[in-house]
């Protein structure tokens, strides 16, 4: 159901023609719609049009429902081939984490959805170790201890998807989940599985990158989140940050600066994601921050 003061949020791609702009604020002010908030990028290189419209209801014409909403919408939907979705502004995805030994990234998304800074609905946490058990259970959440190796690793993955699927996940969020994921999975979460790390790659893949970098005297540390695809951390990038270091910082400083990038980074990533400000854009991405 709507009422007069409940926010709708509007997220449309299409083909960049003359006339969506209009069309769409043409056909929500048929049904008394109030525009609160209203973005739109087109991308001339890949022709494409991208739209994100909050509004709620203005006059006594507005609908009841969001479905009467999107039938308002649906003639301009079929004229232009949105790929479109009309959803309750506190309508907060449902999303699945996963982590293996590291917590920073993990209780700083605990800790945003416990306070209710985080707008997605956290219905789990996945890891292929048992260390953060006690974490996750103190915020009251279940706790799925899943491990992997080689011998076992596309039955794991299927079990995550399971476990997805029962708790109708719509995103996987890898918060630390250091382990390279396999097809199985890869593919059947395209644009719903968002991955964090250290902006060092290419240059420092592997174990101990702020060791290493480090050891080469960088000057710029960072971190990356992007959504995950079969090239190993060459996703659509979604947020990135990057904080100056200089020859006094030891190993562990850039560990600790590190961390505290990486968390905050995730989290304004899946907060973006859960407002429905990104759009994927071919191999990049569309934020309207």
């Amino acid at each position: 159901m709507t009422d007069a003061g409940t926010a709708l949020i509007l997220t449309l791609a299409c083909q960049d023609l003359v006339g969506i702009v209009a069309a769409v604020s043409g056909a929500l002010a048929g049904i008394d719609g109030f525009i609160l908030d209203s973005q739109q990028y087109a991308d001339l290189e890949t022709g494409r049009f991208f739209m994100r419209v909050v509004f709620t209801g203005g006059g006594p014409g507005f609908p009841t429902d969001v479905g009467g909403v999107r039938a308002a919408l649906a003639a301009a939907a079929v004229r232009f081939d949105f790929a479109w979705e009309v959803v309750r502004a506190d309508d907060r995805p449902r999303v699945l984490l996963a982590v293996s030994k590291g917590s920073h990234c993990l209780n700083d998304l605990l800790h945003r959805w416990r306070t209710n800074a985080l707008p997605v609905q956290i219905v789990g946490v996945v890891s292929n170790h048992d260390a953060l058990r006690s974490l996750v259970e103190w915020h009251g959440l279940p706790w799925h201890h899943l491990p992997v190796d080689d011998t076992n690793r596309d039955a794991q993955e299927r079990a995550i998807l399971d476990l997805m699927a029962a708790k109708r996940a719509q995103y996987l969020v890898l918060a630390r989940y250091m382990q390279v994921l396999g097809p199985t999975l890869v593919e059947a979460l395209p644009g719903r599985c968002i991955n964090i790390h250290h902006s060092f790659l290419p240059g420092f893949k592997g174990a101990r990158p702020y060791h290493r970098a480090h050891e080469r005297g960088v000057k710029l540390i960072g971190a990356t989140a992007h959504f995950v695809t079969a090239d190993l951390d060459e996703g659509p990038i979604i947020e990135q940050a990057v904080e100056r270091v200089d020859h006094r910082a030891s190993a562990d400083d850039l560990v600790r600066i590190g961390r505290d990038i990486e968390a905050q980074v995730l989290a304004r990533a899946v907060t973006w994601v859960g407002e429905r400000r990104v759009f994927l854009n071919d191999n990049r991405t569309v934020v309207f921050r």
